[in-house]
């Protein structure tokens, strides 16, 4: 009799216990696959940047060598008109228009004729370049720029910027509306890829230029821009995008 009540008292203390151990195996087996999970996860993520960083080697190399090229074509295209247009190309293929007096009067935007006539000899042969097979396809816009000095007249800081920038933009405006006239480009297939791509933009004095001992460069700040935008910026920011989701 008294195994027996030892035997009923045990009884219940290990149907408790086994319940219970079932639950720590079901608890374990639940975070393995959480881990398991996690670690496919991190996989997938690792092979999504490897995949992401050689997409944007790619691009960088195809976008160096064909900014090289494109520099290098449009710097011998121009190199004997440079100096008497008072013009210079930057390797980050923005070509710089930096006579203000030649192109402007002071506070206005129509275009001066001496201005306009360097406009008929560069933007027919610039366009050229821009179309053929080589890297008609890579171009995603040509930028007209308009650019001033921070001042005007005897304006503060911040009204002198909004009418700079309108300035700015009436500037680009008048530049593109020229060169759209010119006939060398106005055949149907040159025009249309003009239309598709080239933009005025004015910038106020947002990206004035600055001399040697860090003041700004008055005269320097107002010119006129031509820039190249490549679609490799649109490739990356895409690639760059998708990482951070």
């Amino acid at each position: 009799m008294k195994l027996e009540t030892r035997s009923s008292r045990a009884r219940p203390q290990e149907d408790h216990w086994v319940p219970l151990s079932d639950l720590m195996t079901g608890l374990m087996m639940i975070f393995l696959l959480v881990a398991i999970v996690f670690m496919l996860q991190v996989k997938k993520n690792e092979a999504r940047i490897v995949e992401a960083q050689s997409r944007i080697r790619e691009i960088a190399t195809r976008y160096t060598d064909l900014r090289g090229q494109l520099y290098k074509e449009l710097s011998e295209e121009f190199r004997d008109d440079l100096p008497k247009w008072r013009a210079s190309i930057k390797p980050d293929l923005s070509i710089r228009f930096e006579e203000p007096s030649v192109q402007f009067d002071t506070g206005a935007a129509i275009v001066k004729d001496g201005f306009k006539s360097t406009l008929n000899s560069f933007f027919p042969r610039y366009i050229k370049i821009l179309r053929s097979p080589k890297y008609a396809d890579a171009i995603e816009e040509v930028r007209i720029e308009g650019h001033t000095s921070s001042l005007w007249k005897n304006l503060a800081p911040e009204p002198a910027y909004y009418e700079n920038m309108r300035l700015s933009q009436e500037r680009a405006r008048s530049v593109l509306m020229h060169v759209f006239g010119i006939q060398a480009i106005r055949d149907d297939e040159t025009l249309r890829w003009i239309l598709a791509r080239v933009t005025a933009n004015g910038l106020s004095s947002a990206r004035r230029l600055v001399t040697p001992d860090g003041g700004e460069d008055l005269m320097g700040s107002q010119r006129v821009e031509f820039r190249v935008r490549t679609a490799a910026e649109d490739q990356l920011s895409r690639i760059l995008g998708a990482l951070g989701r």
